[in-house]
């Protein structure tokens, strides 16, 4: 599917956001300008939401910093998936749990759900990723989806993660990293690893993106952000359709 296949129109129009999430007008604005920046307008996709659960996101969860980051996912989805809604998987040492943040449902969401997983423990991407695949797989889509993976860490299993990017490399998937920290801690030298992993000799396609969203995530503005998340989709899905992993 093609953006042109809706005559550049958003999924969800911006009336219906002013009526059932009017505190995401601003974000939702902010989006269709990125989306039109990257060509993406009428571009239909499903949009996902992975959150890191480890015990160093503690401070993010409190401050309300990764609540601000679902708002902002769905802002963006409001644009991409007609169904208003975006699938959140919650994750440390092992997922904690899947949710589905709507439009009308999603104030004060992230902090009532992070209260009611308990334990925070240490960084697994591969089953966090794997969740999201049997998801996506089960929902019967047709369209790709956008996956906006956060995170403040590189996983205990790095080897687990790479397997499991590299073989999700034939799936309709997009998977875009965010990393919340020092842009220029070691920390984050496994995500551009990731980003960078050599193809069709690791992966049939470029399937992977990273964002070092900073130590002040909040501070952001949201146009750079939706302008990062949207930067390497395109061409994924260019490369997708040519390698036949995107009908």
């Amino acid at each position: 599917m093609t953006g042109n296949d809706f005559g550049g129109r958003s999924a969800i129009s911006l009336e219906k956001v002013q009526q059932t999430a009017p505190g995401l007008v601003n974000l939702y604005k902010a989006a269709r300008t990125s989306l039109e920046k990257s060509g993406l307008s009428g571009q239909r996709a499903a949009v996902y939401l992975v959150l890191d659960r480890s015990g160093s996101m503690s401070d993010h969860y409190r401050h309300g910093t990764v609540q601000h980051l679902a708002e902002q996912a769905l802002g963006l989805s409001a644009h991409l998936d007609d169904d208003g809604s975006v699938p959140v998987v919650f994750f440390s040492t092992e997922v904690h749990g899947i949710a589905e943040l709507g439009l009308g449902d999603y104030a004060g969401r992230i902090a009532a759900l992070h209260a009611g997983y308990g334990h925070m423990g240490r960084t697994n991407y591969h089953l966090a990723m794997q969740a999201v695949i049997d998801h996506y797989t089960a929902s019967g889509a047709t369209d790709p989806a956008l996956v906006i993976f956060q995170t403040d860490g590189g996983p205990t299993s790095r080897s687990a993660a790479e397997q499991v990017l590299c073989e999700a490399a034939k799936l309709p998937i997009f998977w875009q990293f965010l990393g919340f920290g020092d842009p220029n801690s070691k920390q984050f030298n496994f995500l551009r690893k990731l980003d960078e992993l050599p193809v069709p000799h690791r992966r049939i396609v470029d399937n992977a993106g990273f964002f070092p969203v900073g130590p002040a995530p909040r501070d952001v503005p949201d146009g750079v952000l939706y302008e990062a998340l949207t930067a390497e989709f395109p061409q994924w899905l260019s490369a997708a359709r040519a390698a036949g992993v995107l009908k």
